[in-house]
């Protein structure tokens, strides 16, 4: 372990490189992972919130959340039978406040149950983050297709669906704006969920992915943060894998002294946890700052538990990485690399 902190000392700019290249990689990889937790809650904070259960959308609407209607009849029977059971409905749409001024919402509603609010008619609850546009309790607000009046009763924090903050309202008022009476989909809190016929069952993270947009936006973002921390492990197989070619010399030389083949790996593992260590330290710290001082509009979301993920996933990359670069090293013949004259 003396030889690698020696060489590390020695070629101080080279590592020093590599350091860099792995902090901006790193930082970028958590940056990114910060904005798609972030706008995971954006876009389906009302979901993701609920409790452990099963939700249920019409088989005909090819698992599209949009497209499913439960008839009545059988959502009345599934409520009635199941305790805790909830049909509801989101749709986007808006409301105008005292000045006219129009706020993209989605309206939300449900028959009566402990996973939405509960709403009288010609009352609605929003979503906090109205009230930094200048909405209050007791406020008056209206809807084009809607022919009476909505007075805001109350705010719920962290409650948005497809990036649109969240309005509750009651049924008939739903029913009214949208002319339709049918519901969308239905919740069934708890683990063991019967099955209905002609109705579709999701999880709670499965039925994220019939929101329209929730998957796609997903799944781009998760292949960035994938592609970046591929990047690092190649950067940590050709970085080192180009050291070990300059001291091919220098390998047989501690080969024909006895040293082990394993030993040699060892120097390599050492190097390559010192610099991700050193790497990442930074790159959590200045996320971590990053997370408190981004602006409150800024949909950024980074847990521990993400970044101690993502960390170990580097460390696992980086190991992997500088294993396969010292493969060559076991193919070194101790006087045939001498006579090379590589020191």
């Amino acid at each position: 372990m003396n030889i690698a902190w020696k060489e590390m000392k020695k070629n101080k700019a080279k590592f020093l490189i590599l350091g860099s290249i792995i902090f901006l990689v790193s930082f970028l990889t958590f940056i990114i992972s910060g904005l798609a937790n972030g706008l995971s809650q954006d876009n389906a904070a009302l979901i993701k919130d609920m409790p452990a259960g099963q939700f249920y959308l019409n088989d005909e609407a090819k698992q599209t959340y949009n497209l499913s209607k439960i008839e009545s009849d059988l959502q009345e029977q599934i409520v009635e039978e199941n305790p805790g059971a909830a049909a509801f409905s989101v749709q986007m749409g808006f409301v105008n406040d005292a000045e006219d001024k129009q706020h993209s919402v989605a309206f939300v509603t449900s028959t009566e149950s402990d996973a939405f609010e509960s709403v009288q008619e010609g009352e609605i609850i929003l979503d906090s983050s109205l009230q930094d546009e200048g909405i209050a309790v007791g406020d008056v607000l209206t809807n084009n297709q809607f022919s009476g009046e909505f007075i805001v009763k109350g705010f719920v924090d962290k409650k948005k669906y497809s990036h649109a903050p969240v309005a509750y309202i009651n049924m008939n008022n739903y029913q009214e704006i949208y002319r339709v009476m049918e519901m969308q989909a239905i919740f069934i809190p708890g683990k063991d969920a019967p099955s209905f016929s002609g109705l579709e069952s999701f999880s709670n993270k499965s039925f994220l992915n019939a929101i329209p947009s929730y998957s796609a936006e997903q799944m781009s973002l998760n292949m960035i943060i994938w592609f970046l921390v591929v990047i690092s492990g190649m950067l940590f197989a050709i970085f080192f894998y180009m050291m070990n070619v300059q001291k091919i010399g220098l390998y047989g030389i501690l080969k024909a002294i006895g040293m082990k083949t394993i030993a040699l790996f060892r120097m390599i593992w050492m190097q390559m946890m010192v610099i991700t260590i050193v790497a990442l330290a930074l790159s959590v710290g200045l996320s971590q700052l990053f997370n408190v001082l981004a602006p409150a509009g800024m949909p950024f979301h980074l847990t521990i538990d993400t970044v101690m993920m993502l960390s170990a996933v580097f460390l696992v990359v980086g190991f992997i990485g500088a294993t396969i670069s010292g493969f060559q090293i076991k193919k070194i013949e101790p006087l045939q690399a001498i006579q090379q004259g590589e020191m």
